[in-house]
């Protein structure tokens, strides 16, 4: 037996409701639309969010402020977790910091100055704060700002 092959018994099969034919029927005259209103005529389609004439919600709640649409995102790292993460490293690079998933998505870094770094290390990051920038230098490292 296959699903192609079940068919309801005759007399489990309910037929649908004929409206609008005679008070007798159980849904005749207004065929359970009620009386009047928007509701009752045909072709009647309310939105959902109309709110009955009443001033809908996106106009009662003020709009302020300024969304920039090219605003640039960065993920932040501090010296602390490169210092952390990478003790005694010669240099790193950005497939390092996502590889031990300091940065959990693929986004610009930007590399910030709290923190204290005693080796020298060549650091690659998308920016670098002047703080994290000077702190690096001042150990012997070298930064690497990447364009774009």
């Amino acid at each position: 037996m296959n699903l192609h092959d079940l068919h309801p018994f005759a007399e489990e099969k309910k037929s649908r409701k004929r409206l609008g034919r005679g008070e007798s029927s159980g849904k005749g005259k207004t065929s359970g639309r009620g009386h009047k209103g928007q509701k009752s005529r045909a072709g009647a389609s309310i939105p959902a969010q109309f709110e009955g004439g009443q001033m809908p919600l996106a106009r009662r709640l003020p709009k302020r402020g300024f969304k920039n649409i090219f605003r640039e995102e960065y993920a932040t790292l501090n010296i602390t977790q490169l210092v952390s993460h990478f003790p005694g490293a010669k240099s790193i690079s950005l497939d390092d910091i996502y590889s031990r998933g300091l940065v959990h998505k693929r986004c610009a870094v930007k590399i910030l100055g709290d923190g204290e770094i005693d080796f020298p290390v060549e650091v690659t990051a998308h920016k670098f704060s002047k703080s994290a920038a000077d702190k690096i230098n001042k150990a012997g490292g070298q930064v690497k700002a990447l364009e774009g």
